[in-house]
């Protein structure tokens, strides 16, 4: 047993907490904007700073994009939930408590459903609620002072919690990615967690295989990118599984994960709902959400990422093809867009997602659908070879000028003349006669060598197919027909 793998009698049970800052431009319960990257305490205003009378008042657009994550994972709307101030004392909360949500959440369960090891499970949901954001604490070195930034403090965010339903460091890394990959397919966050955009928590406890019962769990914190999360689960589920092997207890805890040397250490005991001494926000009314409004954010919701993937695989693309062209949504829509204006169905559907997908970047590309549609028309129809369409393409991307257009003023037609290609193949054969006797005593793979050469004399121009035909005829000794 190796010492991230627990002892095959203990099996891991893990549920997860994401907050996912949304990408409002002002915060969640003040004008205050809520941009990244400003000068330390810039974004405040007197809600933030909890100055003496100062009231909040909901930010509508933090709700509309709760929704969208709401729906897009089959949840439950709740026509009418409140706001609830989560106490707790840190330099970062200046009120002393965090508005939250707490018995009345807008979202209750739904699914966020992986693929893993070719395997499409759905993970279930508890709830996404709405809060707000902590400002941020800045620990110098050595520990003589530390200063705190509240540009962050009241940013609006969505928790998304997990049902204690992940079995491996594996599932909950993979889990995450998937719903990163859903916050940015429907623009509700840019879901940096560099940036602190996307952060979790995971809570992880061992039960013995095979049974239904939850052990003790340990929340650890402090898990800010995709390979932590799985480091910081298998180094948790080694530690416990360590202590049961010898008899002894998890104790529940609160852990703080150290990404530079690879281990957690304890934080304090893990708290209650009842710590928190949660109630009602009187300074904030219910929020109230009606039918029409829930209609309007799902009709306005795109197509999803898991349908989507289904359809190109429908269109013979690979695994591959299909989870990079929907790793960006307007990567996704600029293959759609292009296969469209082509025309030619399924048939078109790996070419245009080579040429998509070898872009530097097909978010941004300045090469128009249209381009992308006619340069595979033209090299289905043989007007163009490969070597040439490449060309063309790389002069569309600097000038946006139409690929017929290009063809035709650099005079790239493919020669198809199978008289003229087999006088170029004739020359290149004869100027390398000892290629050519390695070729005919059985070095097949010297065909590529030939093929290269009359490729370039010819300037990119032969059909490469019937250069092939020709050079095995020449080099076989046989004659022209």
């Amino acid at each position: 047993m190796s010492a991230a793998t627990p002892a095959a009698r203990w099996e891991p049970v893990i549920g997860l907490e994401v907050h996912v800052q949304l990408a409002t431009r002002s915060k969640a319960f003040s004008p205050a904007p809520a941009g990244f990257g400003a000068p330390p305490n810039s974004q405040c205003d007197p809600v933030v700073l909890a100055l003496p009378g100062s009231l909040p008042v909901f930010n509508r657009s933090a709700l509309e994009l709760a929704l969208r994550l709401g729906l897009a994972c089959g949840s439950s709307i709740r026509p009418v939930s409140r706001f609830a101030r989560k106490h707790y004392f840190y330099p970062d909360l200046p009120k002393g408590y965090q508005i939250s949500q707490f018995e009345e959440p807008l979202c209750e369960g739904g699914t966020i459903e992986i693929e893993l090891g070719g395997r499409t499970r759905a993970v279930q949901l508890r709830r996404i609620h709405l809060e707000e954001d902590a400002g941020k604490n800045l620990h110098q070195a050595g520990g003589a002072v530390s200063q705190v930034d509240l540009n962050r403090a009241g940013v609006p965010l969505i928790e998304v919690v997990s049902e204690p339903d992940l079995f491996s460091a594996d599932e909950a890394a993979e889990y995450m990615r998937t719903l990163r990959q859903l916050c940015r397919w429907l623009d509700i966050s840019g879901g940096d967690m560099e940036k602190g955009q996307l952060r979790c928590d995971a809570n992880v406890s061992l039960r013995p295989a095979g049974t239904g019962e939850l052990g003790t769990r340990a929340e650890l914190k402090n898990i800010n990118s995709f390979k932590f999360v799985h480091h910081a689960i298998e180094h948790e589920i080694a530690r416990q599984a360590r202590i049961l092997d010898q008899g002894g207890e998890v104790v529940q805890e609160t852990r703080l994960w150290d990404a530079v040397s690879g281990r957690s250490q304890s934080m304090r005991s893990k708290e209650e709902a009842m710590d928190y001494r949660y109630f009602p926000d009187p300074d904030l009314p219910p929020l109230a959400v009606d039918e029409a409004a829930v209609a309007a954010v799902r009709a306005a919701l795109p197509e999803l990422p898991g349908p989507r993937m289904a359809r190109y695989r429908g269109l013979g693309l690979g695994d591959d093809d299909t989870r990079a062209l929907c790793a960006d949504r307007a990567v996704a829509d600029r293959f759609d867009a292009a296969l469209g204006a082509h025309g030619g169905g399924a048939a078109a559907a790996k070419p245009i997602a080579n040429w998509i997908l070898g872009e530097k970047d097909p978010a941004t590309s300045t090469v128009a659908v249209e381009h992308v549609a006619e340069l595979v028309r033209l090299i289905e129809d043989g007007t163009i070879s490969g070597p040439s369409a490449k060309a063309v393409w790389a002069e569309m991307a600097d000038s946006g000028e139409a690929p017929a257009s290009i063809v035709a003023r650099r005079g790239l037609v493919q020669v198809r003349d199978e008289s003229a290609i087999e006088s170029a193949c004739a020359e290149v054969v004869a100027a390398h006669p000892a290629e050519a006797a390695s070729y005919r005593a059985g070095k097949a793979q010297l065909i590529g060598f030939f093929v290269g050469k009359v490729m370039k004399k010819t300037g990119g121009r032969a059909d490469p197919v019937l250069v092939n035909q020709v050079l095995r005829r020449l080099l076989a000794g046989e004659s022209a027909t």
